[in-house]
């Protein structure tokens, strides 16, 4: 985990999502900022992060109506940003070995963006998840920041989870 040293380990606290909407695997990391804002990544047991996964494409295209990408957020009251819940989809990806994944916020707030540079390049999704390979940025509301946390697990709890993964599979 070089690469995410720096900026991403001295401001952010990680929490994570493990299994989510019972899919096993299927991790996701919340890197919050001390200004309240929210990063989503991948976990690193993510599938796609796992060896042998190439990422064919990205599609912020949620629903015939609904697009990540058609998000306009504006002034200091972040006007315009949509709402998202603990299980919006915030994108979908697809691997080259024909799976399919649905990226979710994991926490309440306002989409403030979406992180355009993976359409093109999907491979810094996996080479830099806690960095430039990020999927979303979501302020949550000022009087929910404080309990945003809840039902999501600190990196002891979450390496618990990743131990005994390994050891049921073993």
């Amino acid at each position: 985990m070089a690469a995410a040293q720096g900026g991403a380990e001295r401001y952010f606290t990680r929490w994570y999502k493990p299994d989510v909407k019972g899919r096993l695997c299927e991790d996701f990391c919340v890197l919050q900022h001390s200004n309240r804002i929210c990063v989503i990544t991948l976990a690193e047991a993510h599938p796609l992060l796992q060896n042998g996964k190439t990422i064919k494409s990205i599609n912020y295209q949620i629903s015939a109506n609904c697009s990540r990408l058609q998000n306009k957020v504006s002034g200091k009251s972040k006007r315009g940003a949509q709402f998202l819940t603990e299980l919006a989809p915030l994108c979908r990806i697809s691997s080259s070995d024909g799976e399919k994944y649905t990226i979710y916020s994991c926490i309440r707030g306002r989409l403030i963006e979406v992180n355009e540079n993976i359409l093109n390049n999907p491979a810094i999704l996996q080479e830099k998840p806690s960095t430039e390979g990020y999927i979303a940025v979501v302020l949550p509301k000022f009087e929910e920041s404080k309990n945003i946390t809840q039902g999501l697990l600190t990196q002891k709890e979450y390496e618990e989870v990743l131990l005994k993964r390994l050891n049921s599979s073993s």
